[in-house]
C-alpha cells in the first residue's frame, strides 16, 4: 500500500470508530433508560405499593438491560479495534515508518484509544459498565475536537521528536492519561452519586433505577484511589524521568521551564497531594474527588490546551513550525 493509502486508511478507520462509538453511546444510554423507574411507579412505591409495581430486577427488564450492556461493550471492543486501525495507519503512512505521535491529532488519538483500551480491559476485572456511556461520550468528544480542529497531515517527525525517547516517554505519559482519566470519571460518579443519595435520604424516597448500578460510594471512593495509585507513578516515570532525559537530548538542558514542562509538573503536583493527603491526612469521599477534578483538568489542559493557549512553549508541536 502507498502512503497515501495508509493515510486514507486511517481517516477512515477513525470516522468507522466514531460511527461506532456514537452507536455504542446510544445503546448505553438505552441501557440506562431501562434502569430508570418511571415517576408514576415511584410515587406508588412511596405510597406502599411496591409489590404491584414492576422493578429494574423483574425478568424481562434485566434481560433487557442485559442485552443491552453486552451489546454496549461489544460496539466498544470493536470501535477500539478500528481506533487502533487508525494508529497503525497514521504510523504507516509516514515516510520512513513512525510511531503516530507526531502533532497533537495523533497524541489525540492514542489518548483516547488508551483511555477505551483500559475501559474494555478492565471491564470484567472491576465491573465498570456502569462508566460505559461516560467512556464513551468522552471518547466520541475528545474524537470530534481532534478531527475538527486538530486534524493535520502525515509528516515527517521534528528533528525533536526523532528520537528513541519518544517511544519511553509518550507511551508512558499516555497511559498514565487514559489512567487518570478513568478516576476522572469515577470521582464524577461519586459527586453525583453522593449528591443524588443525598436528596434521595431528604426526600424519602431511593435513588433512581440508573443510579442504583452504580457502585456505593465506598466502592467507587476506593477505585478512584487504585485507578490513582497505579497511574501517579507512572506519570512521574513520564514526567521526572524520561520527560527531562529527552530534553537534555534534543536541547540540551534538562529543564527549560517550558509552559507543557510547567503544567506537567503541575499536574504531578496535584495528584502527588491527592494520593498524601488520602494516605496521611484521611483525605476521601468528597474532597478527594474535588482534588482529583482539579488533577484531570490539569492534566487536559496540558495536554492540548497548552499548544493553543502558549506562543512559547516547544512542545507545541500542533503548530505549523519545525522545533529547533
Amino acid at each position: 500500500m502507498s502512503n497515501t493509502a495508509w493515510e486514507t486508511l486511517s481517516n477512515q478507520a477513525v470516522g468507522a470508530a466514531g460511527i461506532v462509538y456514537f452507536l455504542a453511546l446510544v445503546v448505553y444510554l438505552a441501557e440506562w433508560a431501562s434502569l430508570r423507574q418511571p415517576a408514576a411507579d415511584r410515587e406508588l412505591v412511596g405510597a406502599g405499593a411496591a409489590a404491584d409495581v414492576p422493578t429494574v430486577g423483574e425478568p424481562a427488564s434485566a434481560g433487557r438491560t442485559a442485552f443491552l450492556g453486552r451489546l454496549g461493550i461489544l460496539l466498544t471492543t470493536i470501535a477500539c479495534a478500528a481506533h487502533f486501525v487508525s494508529l497503525v495507519g497514521r504510523g504507516m503512512a509516514a515516510d520512513p515508518n513512525r510511531v503516530p505521535w507526531g502533532n497533537m491529532y495523533e497524541f489525540t488519538l492514542s489518548g483516547t484509544f488508551v483511555v477505551a483500551l483500559l475501559y474494555v480491559v478492565l471491564y470484567r476485572r472491576f465491573a465498570l459498565g456502569w462508566m460505559g456511556p461516560l467512556v464513551v461520550g468522552f471518547v466520541v468528544a475528545t474524537l470530534m475536537v481532534a478531527v475538527i480542529w486538530l486534524y493535520d497531515g502525515v509528516a515527517p517527525l521534528t528533528e525533536a521528536l526523532n528520537s528513541p525517547w519518544l517511544v519511553i516517554h509518550v507511551v508512558s505519559a499516555v497511559i498514565a492519561t487514559g489512567a487518570f482519566t478513568l478516576g476522572g470519571i469515577t470521582s464524577v460518579m461519586y459527586l453525583v452519586r453522593m449528591r443524588a443519595e443525598r436528596r434521595a435520604a431528604a426526600a424519602e424516597r431511593p435513588l433512581s433505577g440508573w443510579l442504583q448500578r452504580v457502585p456505593k460510594l465506598d466502592a467507587l471512593d476506593r477505585l478512584a484511589y487504585r485507578v490513582h495509585a497505579f497511574a501517579f507513578p507512572v506519570w512521574t516515570f513520564a514526567v521526572l524521568i524520561t520527560g527531562p532525559i529527552w530534553a537534555h537530548e534534543a536541547w540540551s538542558r534538562y529543564w527549560n521551564w517550558d509552559p507543557k514542562e510547567v503544567w506537567a509538573f503541575i499536574t504531578w503536583v496535584v495528584y502527588a497531594g491527592y494520593l498524601h493527603a488520602r494516605a496521611t491526612a484521611g483525605w476521601k469521599g468528597r474532597k478527594a474527588a474535588l482534588l482529583a477534578l482539579v488533577g484531570v483538568a490539569t492534566l487536559w489542559f496540558n495536554f492540548i490546551g497548552i499548544n493553543y493557549f502558549s506562543t512559547t512553549s516547544q512542545h507545541s508541536y500542533a503548530a505549523e513550525r519545525v522545533v529547533p
